[in-house]
């Protein structure tokens, strides 16, 4: 059973913007003692050069050490098919233990197939410190946190609630946003909905954090909405959408979008925990397998 939801307390929440990936990472302060978590970090990649960068990383461990805190959790709201997780890099720096939803298992099964790994490629979530299930808990300094299986974009994604702050990955986008695709292996747009009916179930002043903005109409990048905002103004499933309307249209949008930039090397680093593969000399290396997505 969850632990019940405590909408008195109000982590501090410090935003993070990657224009490259258009994601956004995120600080959250327990305001009672010094512990923070960061969600959803970015790691620098060119892909014309092949080359990292940890530019995104450094800000958010530069702000860390500046304001004298300690860091407890790298959480991954899911295996990101658009950026590069910089969670080892940072976690190397800071300490910290990197989690995912368990269903990141049937995430590595699926991708290690499609970019044919070898025995050598654990699929079991070896590869993260934590593995959560709906309901698990876990301490920020004097926060719990709660995961919320939120599946449908992908079968690993997990809402992440901290006192009256939830981090809805790629789940929600904001109202004129809409919702995340659920035309991945292993995405589902039944799910999805589904998904966000239980984030929209929680309370009406719970703040939702994104994990991208794409200032729809040219307007500013914006990160933060609340459950009543999406309930009444989301334009994919506000307003009392059905069930069967949603499906009907997010499965026609998907056919029509095209494959994310950095999807290649997302899945091979991200399902990983943010480790960049190595070939049998130790150097890193990425596999772009053909007619294989």
């Amino acid at each position: 059973m969850s632990p019940p939801l405590d909408m008195s307390v109000t982590p501090e929440v410090t935003a993070f913007f990657d224009e490259a990936t258009n994601t956004i990472s995120y600080i959250l302060r327990d305001p009672a003692t010094t512990a923070c978590a960061i969600i959803d970090s970015v790691m620098d990649f060119d892909q014309a050069s092949g080359r990292i960068t940890h530019t995104h990383a450094d800000r958010m461990i530069a702000h860390i050490r500046d304001h004298g805190l300690t860091l407890d959790w790298l959480i991954e709201t899911h295996v990101h098919a658009d950026h590069l997780s910089a969670a080892p890099y940072i976690q190397r720096e800071l300490g910290g233990r990197i989690g995912i939803g368990a269903q990141i298992t049937v995430v590595q099964d699926t991708f290690g197939k499609i970019f044919n790994e070898g025995t050598e490629f654990q699929r079991d979530g070896s590869q993260f410190d934590q593995l959560f299930t709906d309901g698990d808990s876990y301490q920020i300094g004097s926060l719990t946190g709660v995961a919320m299986h939120t599946p449908g974009h992908t079968p690993a994604c997990m809402t992440h609630i901290i006192g009256n702050a939830a981090f809805v990955g790629d789940t929600l986008f904001m109202p004129d946003g809409g919702s995340a695709r659920a035309d991945f292996p292993g995405g589902d747009a039944g799910e999805l909905y589904d998904s966000i009916q239980k984030i929209l179930a929680l309370p009406d002043e719970m703040r939702l954090f994104m994990c991208h903005d794409y200032g729809p109409g040219g307007r500013d990048i914006r990160w933060e909405s609340t459950v009543a905002d999406e309930r009444a103004h989301n334009i994919h499933v506000g307003g009392g959408r059905s069930r069967e309307e949603f499906v009907r249209f997010r499965t026609e949008r998907d056919a029509q979008l095209a494959v994310p930039r950095l999807i290649l090397p997302s899945l091979q680093v991200n399902m990983r925990g943010g480790e960049v593969p190595v070939d049998e000399h130790g150097n890193k290396v990425l596999k772009i397998p053909v007619n294989g997505l």
